[in-house]
């Protein structure tokens, strides 16, 4: 049984567990779970990027606690090895990168499953790489940092990536489909800057687990974001 992804297009903030506190990661999820739409769940295999985080056990465990949509970015270089776990677990959507290759075995691989499949593009990575599969799949996300790391800050340099995907996908008639989301120094100054470039989903990490209030500056990041898209 998976959670709903609510209206593709529609605006979404998604807190990123990377920086939250790793010894409370249940009670952290509780914090912003009345700000959330998305939790963002980062699988970092130490090759793929150079660090570790977490796998499907610990989702399995947070699944237990929260009823929030499960968006896994798989940060690896093989995450075909993992998709059926991450299903089990109780993922909802499982993101992979355009830069480890077999993407349409692995989007088909991850649609059996029963998620939803999305496509990452580091930041150097150009929108011609993501191009030929935006028909494939439900989300696209432009790393606004190089992945491996929180905290980082925001490359203002991928908004017209952003802006190529958004176009793309009007122009295909699938923006009632397809997400565009955004990951990498994303705060109340960045979040309206990339939601004006096309971008609906919004994954913020230490803006809003390193405030005291988390809640509130998840609210803070939709009511910038939202203010941008009503120019």
């Amino acid at each position: 049984m998976h959670t709903s992804p609510g209206v593709p297009g529609a605006l979404k903030v998604a807190p990123s567990l990377l920086s939250a506190d790793f010894g409370g990661l249940a009670e952290a999820v509780g914090e912003v779970a009345s700000a959330a739409d998305w939790l963002h769940v980062d699988v970092m295999d130490g090759h793929f990027v150079p660090n570790l985080t977490i796998g499907p056990p610990v989702v399995a465990s947070l699944r237990r606690h929260s009823g929030l949509y499960f968006d896994c970015h798989l940060m690896m270089t093989d995450p075909g090895d993992y998709l059926e776990a991450f299903a089990r677990a109780g993922a909802d959507g499982c993101t992979v990168h355009v830069e480890v290759g077999r993407t349409a075995e692995l989007v088909a691989e991850a649609r059996r499953l029963g998620l939803r499949a999305g496509l990452a593009a580091n930041p150097d990575t150009p929108f011609e790489a993501l191009e030929p599969h935006l028909d494939r799949v439900d989300l696209v996300l432009c790393m606004t940092v190089f992945p491996g790391f929180g905290g980082q800050e925001f490359m203002a340099e991928v908004l017209p990536k952003v802006s190529q995907v958004r176009r793309a996908l009007e122009q295909r008639g699938l923006t009632g489909r397809v997400d565009v989301e955004v990951d990498g120094g994303i705060d109340v100054d960045t979040a309206p800057r990339a939601a004006a470039a096309g971008a609906n989903v919004l994954v913020a990490g230490s803006a809003v687990f390193g405030s005291e209030r988390p809640w509130e500056a998840a609210e803070a990041i939709r009511r910038s974001a939202l203010g941008a898209a009503a120019v």
